[in-house]
């Protein structure tokens, strides 16, 4: 692939920094990536181009093994999708609490310094949030812990039903029925598309069937 001269200087800025903590770059994927033994974590870097400035959007999150592994079983994701698929994602801007930031960037120098800002999230909070974030037990409360609200840690809202669910049943949650009903309810308010009706049944019935090996 082709990378743009942002794209360029911006890997060249942050990847010493992102190799050090034994993230790998992965120019076609525009991230970095750590591969762990529960799947991976990764920090996903979004340029947008105006006439005077490039806008920056950093998401960050990981991939659960075991839950997607059950999930893209019943999502209508493409297949070619789906073993990248992350099972939470959120940008510095939402974690921070600031829904829409993107960082602006207009010179190199500007560059630097969002590269130093971006540097110092990830050492302060962010490394440490993905060094827990995809156990089981942290997945099912990230996903579950309000489930008839809307969930920070994922963009798509219906996926977060189906993900809150497979975390809470690996994890053993007690509240595993209650759950069924707020997700059953949830999606019956987001969609009208009979696929995920029938498909989150489906997942259901597999859940309360299901044994780790």
């Amino acid at each position: 692939m082709t990378l743009t001269p942002f794209e360029t200087s911006l890997y060249d800025h942050l990847t010493p920094f992102f190799a050090s903590h034994d993230y790998a770059l992965i120019p076609d994927r525009k991230q970095y990536r750590q591969l762990v033994d529960t799947g991976f974590r990764n920090v996903i870097l979004s340029a947008s181009y105006y006439e005077d400035e490039v806008r920056l959007e950093v998401n960050f999150g990981c991939r659960n093994e075991q839950v997607e592994q059950i999930a893209q079983q019943f999502l209508n994701n493409l297949t070619e999708y789906r073993t990248d698929a992350n099972t939470v994602i959120l940008s510095i801007g939402k974690f921070s609490g600031f829904q829409y930031f993107r960082y602006k960037i207009h010179s190199s120098a500007e560059l630097q310094a969002v590269c130093e800002q971006i540097e110092s999230f990830f050492n302060e909070v962010g490394f440490d949030f993905l060094g827990t974030a995809c156990t089981l037990a942290t997945l099912d409360r990230l996903l579950n812990e309000n489930p008839n609200q809307p969930c920070l840690y994922v963009y798509n809202q219906t996926h977060r039903c189906y993900k809150g669910l497979i975390a809470a049943r690996l994890s053993h949650n007690p509240h595993f029925d209650g759950l069924v009903d707020s997700y059953r309810h949830l999606l019956t308010r987001q969609t009208q598309n009979p696929y995920e009706q029938v498909h989150f049944e489906r997942l259901v019935a597999y859940l309360r069937h299901y044994s780790a090996n």
